[in-house]
């Protein structure tokens, strides 16, 4: 693990703990359980790709550690409806508008200056399910997920060992969650494969540098199973990089910074995704 990666997860150990002092495992649990039903995370990503369009996750960050402050005027619920509109511009619909298929809400307070508020307000802004974007350390954190109303949690396989993953996707799947588990490397893509998500993330940076290439997508690729969804992750910026990932059968995309320093994060989707003219 990074130097970086363990002191997030140092530090989550510690918030999880302080957690727990103010509402115990069990209260959590009961929240959890008592939440009415998820939206359908997989199915949103499925149903975009089989209308021949990309099943993207937008993203809602304000900072990261590498880059600092990414969007000073931040407004999760505004970002998260511009997702959903894309280009209202009517001469940009004539090739197709492409949209959100799903959010992503970075919800670390020390790292990424997100709140837990941010997922709740970019919710019930809209009808798309929500990730919650987070370091999960503890079961205790899939309760307090969906007790805040995610829809999908992130499994990250370097934070984590194998049966750690498995108790954490065992009780999402419980609260009828969806499981993105993100992997960077071969071994740690052999290691996520024991679980039985459909969402496969390559995250195509490398936490240990933070040095960014797409081919990391490309390499692994091939051994991602076809019933797996893979979701390429990080440093997608282009038409030209969404037209490489298209071209190699890649139709489902996270993606953040591209949107973030955009005066409109919706119509900076729609322009990255657009369908190219015939």
């Amino acid at each position: 693990m990074s130097d970086i990666l363990k002191k997030i997860c140092d530090v989550k150990v510690q918030e999880v703990a302080e957690a727990k002092q103010r509402t115990p495992f069990e209260a959590m649990r009961r929240d959890a359980e008592s939440r009415v039903s998820t939206r359908d995370f997989v199915g949103a990503l499925r149903a975009k790709i089989a209308a021949g369009q990309a099943g993207v996750i937008a993203e809602i960050k304000k900072a990261s550690p590498s880059k600092g402050v990414i969007r000073p005027d931040f407004d999760p619920a505004d970002i998260a409806q511009s997702y959903m509109v894309g280009n209202s511009n009517t001469k940009a619909k004539i090739h197709g508008n492409a949209t959100a298929a799903c959010l992503s809400v970075l919800t670390d307070r020390q790292f990424f200056q997100g709140e837990p508020d941010f997922l709740k307000q970019a919710r019930a802004s809209t009808l798309l399910p929500v990730l919650r974007k987070d370091f999960m350390v503890d079961p205790y954190q899939i309760y307090e997920s969906r007790a805040m109303g995610a829809d999908c949690i992130l499994l990250i396989a370097a934070c984590l060992e194998d049966s750690q993953m498995a108790e954490m996707e065992q009780i999402a799947h419980s609260l009828d969650m969806a499981v993105l588990v993100e992997v960077h490397d071969g071994v740690e893509l052999e290691r996520a494969l024991k679980l039985k998500t459909e969402l496969v993330g390559i995250n195509n940076r490398n936490l240990r540098t933070f040095e960014v290439n797409i081919q990391t997508t490309l390499d692994l690729q091939k051994q991602v199973p076809a019933d797996r969804l893979l979701v390429t992750e990080s440093g997608i910026m282009t038409r030209d990089d969404v037209k490489t990932m298209r071209d190699a059968g890649i139709n489902a995309f996270l993606v953040g910074e591209a949107f973030m320093r955009a005066d409109e994060p919706g119509e900076a989707l729609a322009a990255l995704f657009a369908h190219p003219k015939k």
